[in-house]
């Protein structure tokens, strides 16, 4: 039986299923990549990150795309896309430390895959050239650009200039382009998001132009996030790494009403307790959805949207859903995460739905720190 849209998230034979537990709808993570491709017009200018769907199965659903690179921040998260097939991994990390050596292990495991990484300052810059060199390795590298995220980065400018001229000549490394993300700027209006975005830009805009008067040519810019993807995806010369987009989530949703991208992942839970008139106990937890917002902007539920939350702990999520709900333990609700990433942090696998029925699992491997490497 075919769901109507408006209930296109309700699963048949729901008790099947065990809660809480996330779901995801393939046909609506295959119509957010096709707005992607859409909105950018093509395929080679996405480089979209892979930390929200950590998952080989998407990875595959890109690839068949036509997209072919890729955006990541974890050793783990680069084996997974190098193993899936991708041919081109930008770690949008500066490895340090113990990370240094693991990068260097993960480029040699995988020499089919072109890995590149982020570098923001001289000493880092230095280390990671020498330990590239070390072991006959020569790096693709991005200076990491601090246009207001405060984060990471080195800002635009003079500095900036000397360091991409540095590393031209650090052995180990080739410096082939920049990296700028704007996550700060989440304007629900596009109009004020596009200037403040635009200021932004700016800076990368100069230092691109006077790096090529100096002589670097086919300078890459990998510009932006989920935000800003609607403001970016309109420069033809900008690689853009949208993240959030393949599973949307109530976040953005609400925050960027400019673009198109459907929800197509979702947390079931069941209502396990009635602790007071009222009130009502569910299995959904700090382990089970993510809980760095406040209270009120964790979970939104498509078929209760007036209740309220009013606690959580690390297995339950207490909300008020007032006198006479009519609600028993075992009632199902549907909830969509305020912020899908972290909470596919906390499962090892999802549960694909299509056309009201569970249709199989993809694992979200890469949520693990090592795969092999």
């Amino acid at each position: 039986m075919e769901l109507s849209a408006h209930d296109w998230y309700r699963i048949q034979a729901v008790d099947q299923l065990d809660s809480p537990v996330l779901v995801v709808y393939p046909q609506r993570v295959k119509a957010n990549i096709r707005l992607a491709v859409e909105m950018a017009g093509d395929p080679a200018r996405l480089r979209p990150h892979i930390k929200t769907h950590k998952s080989p199965d998407v990875t595959r659903l890109l690839l068949e795309a036509g997209i072919h690179k890729f955006k990541c921040a974890t050793i783990a998260e680069a084996e997974m896309l190098a193993v899936t097939g991708a041919t081109d991994v930008l770690l949008a990390y500066q490895p340090v430390g113990p990370k240094l050596q693991r990068f260097i292990a993960l480029t040699k495991k995988y020499p089919a895959t072109k890995f590149s990484c982020l570098t923001d300052n001289e000493e880092a810059l230095k280390a990671m050239g020498a330990a590239f060199a070390a072991t006959g390795l020569h790096i693709p590298i991005y200076l990491d650009l601090n246009i207001g995220m405060n984060r990471t980065g080195i800002t635009p400018g003079a500095a900036a200039f000397q360091l991409y001229r540095t590393a031209a000549i650090t052995d180990g490394v080739t410096p082939v382009g920049l990296h700028a993300y704007d996550g700060h700027i989440r304007d629900v209006d596009f109009e004020q998001k596009k200037q403040k975005c635009d200021e932004a830009f700016a800076g990368v805009t100069a230092l691109r132009q006077a790096l090529k008067q100096e002589g670097f040519k086919d300078i890459v810019v990998v510009a932006g996030g989920s935000p800003t993807f609607s403001v970016h995806c309109k420069r033809p010369d900008v690689e853009c790494s949208p993240g959030t987009f393949i599973y949307w989530d109530k976040g953005y949703s609400d925050g960027c009403p400019e673009q198109g991208f459907v929800s197509a992942a979702l947390v079931v839970s069941r209502v396990i307790s009635l602790p007071a008139p009222g009130r009502l106990c569910l299995d959904l937890g700090h382990k089970s959805i993510a809980a760095e917002n406040e209270l009120s902007r964790r979970v939104s539920f498509f078929n209760m949207p007036d209740w309220t939350a009013v606690g959580q702990s690390e297995e339950h999520l207490v909300v008020e859903a007032g006198e006479g709900h009519g609600h028993h333990p075992g009632d199902i609700v549907y909830g969509q995460p305020f912020h899908i990433c972290p909470t596919v942090n906390l499962y090892e696998r999802v549960y694909t739905i299509e056309e009201g029925q569970v249709t199989g699992e993809w694992k979200n491997t890469a949520r693990d720190r090592k795969i092999s490497v």
